[in-house]
């Protein structure tokens, strides 16, 4: 300190110094003696500014001690200082004369011994835990059979060979291989990017997408395996949509990524194993099901054949069921044609019946006596029509003596054109009734020639007549003598009365003997 105060001689005054020119001289100082420092403490206040760079406290039980990592060196750190870590920080201490503080710039960071690993590593346990990352419900069954396995490892360690060894002596399967750094502090970026590029590849592409994932690593110390219990790697882990699994270390060492991959392998090999099948195994389990199933399939044929062998012995013969049927199929065959001469005599006869009623003689007095039941209405009518007429005439004659000689002859007017009104339609509705009945006789004679056996006869058809008897059946035709055959064109008589039959002549009375 002897350059930057003077001593002051007797009767002068001290020198005085700027506080630029004091910060600057104490920054020197410090920066001299002690340099480049490590320095062992808990992290106490964390904060991370805007402008990137990292600002926090390493304390003891006595002091603190400020500390800054600059933006450039925090993506360097190994280990990003946490509230309560326990850590070795080594920088360059120096001063900030804005302040009138000195502070340590770290630029290598590193927990403090493995207990403060652990320490760290359950906090972090603790959250991932409390966000659902560690449930079993979220962790997906792994594919039976992957077509494509993506490989996240270093590719030059013996982790790579002995996967695919063992791919290759199980089943062998497309292999992509992830390159990362498996330690240090490009571990967890790397291996992060690479679970997320594998799941970032668009199926069916270029390059195929994995349906399988297995982050790899052989073993080593809590602080080689670091890495993968940083929470970038555990998150990435968690969002992956392809099954993952973890294969980081020797049975006995756990990662937090073994906590949220899908299924946790306790060696790399064993990963391989976990991922496919043994294809032997497979093989000899087909033959052997299709062995079972051909097996199988014969037994239940023939016992399917037996049991409807011994079903068809208790069935009745074809022959014997179809015989019934066949017989009343004769029978019904025999008796068809009977039965339809039968229902033509008997339609014929109907016919013939009906015909017979509606001869002319009958239709003509039909008609005679509609035609007297309307003179006979017209008749009475008549009378009728007459009285009411002069019925009206009196009650306007009677009208007439009441009232003026204008008014009587109006309403005599008016009742004449109603007489005459009347008697017009009376007119009207006997001629249309008159009209109607003569289309009803009409109609009713052309109904009697459809159905009358006139036309019959016309068309070759012959009535067998017995004086007005007609004749329907032979045993009638017998004993009627004699018969009129009634064809279109006329009538036509056949034989005479049957002959008395004459007594023969008695013969003489023999003569007696005389003797």
């Amino acid at each position: 300190m002897s350059d930057l105060i003077d001593d002051p001689t007797p009767g002068e005054n001290a020198h005085e110094y700027t506080v630029t020119e004091i910060a600057g001289a104490v920054k020197r100082v410090i920066e001299g003696e002690f340099g480049r420092v490590r320095v062992r403490g808990e992290v106490g206040r964390v904060f991370k500014a805007r402008s990137g760079h990292l600002y926090f406290d390493i304390k003891d039980d006595r002091s603190v001690l400020a500390s800054v990592t600059w933006k450039g060196q925090v993506a360097a750190l190994a280990t990003v200082p946490e509230e309560g870590m326990e850590v070795v920080a080594t920088g360059q201490l120096t001063t900030f004369g804005s302040q009138s503080k000195y502070q340590l710039t770290v630029d290598d960071l590193r927990p403090a011994g493995v207990g403060a690993l652990m320490a760290m590593l359950e906090k972090r346990k603790k959250t991932l835990e409390a966000e659902g990352l560690f449930a079993e419900g979220r962790k997906r069954p792994l594919p039976y059979l992957p077509q494509v396995i993506g490989v996240v490892t270093s590719p030059s360690g013996a982790v790579i060979r002995d996967i695919l060894h063992r791919l290759r002596e199980r089943f062998p399967r497309q292999v992509l291989i992830w390159p990362v750094a498996v330690q240090g502090k490009d571990c967890a970026p790397q291996v992060a990017r690479a679970i997320r590029g594998f799941n970032g590849l668009t199926p069916g592409g270029a390059i195929p997408r994995p349906d399988l994932l297995i982050v790899a690593r052989g073993g080593g110390s809590i602080e080689d395996l670091w890495g993968f219990n940083e929470e970038i790697v555990a998150r990435a882990a968690a969002e992956s949509d392809i099954p993952l699994i973890s294969a980081v270390g020797h049975e006995t060492d756990t990662t937090l990524i073994d906590f949220v991959s899908d299924k946790r392998a306790p060696t790399p090999t064993a990963a391989a194993e976990l991922a496919v099948p043994v294809r032997a195994d497979l093989l000899a389990l087909v033959t052997g099901q299709g062995a079972r199933m051909t097996g199988a399939s014969g037994r239940m044929l023939a016992q399917r054949g037996q049991r409807l062998r011994d079903v068809s012995r208790a069935l009745p013969r074809l022959e014997s069921l179809l015989a019934p049927a066949r017989q009343r199929l004769d029978l019904a065959a025999a008796r068809l044609p009977a039965a339809l001469t039968r229902h033509s005599q008997g339609a014929r006869a109907r016919l013939t019946q009906a015909a017979a009623v509606l001869r002319p003689a009958t239709l003509r007095a039909r008609m005679d006596n509609d035609t007297r039941q309307i003179n006979g209405l017209a008749a009475r009518l008549a009378p009728g029509l007459n009285r009411a007429v002069a019925t009206q005439a009196d009650r306007l004659a009677q009208r007439a003596n009441r009232l003026s000689p204008v008014p009587i002859a109006r309403e005599i007017d008016a009742g004449r054109r109603d007489l005459a009104r009347l008697a017009d339609r009376m007119q009207r509705a006997q001629t249309e009734r008159l009209a109607l009945a003569h289309r009803k006789l009409t109609a009713l004679e052309r109904v009697r020639l459809t159905l009358g056996y006139e036309e019959t006869l016309k068309r070759g058809y012959v009535v067998v007549l017995s004086g007005d008897a007609v004749i329907t059946t032979k045993a009638a035709a017998a004993k009627a003598h004699p018969l009129t055959l009634r064809f279109g064109d006329g009538d036509y008589t056949v034989g005479t009365a049957p002959p008395k039959k004459r007594k023969p002549p008695k013969s003489p009375p023999e003569q007696g003997e005389l003797l």
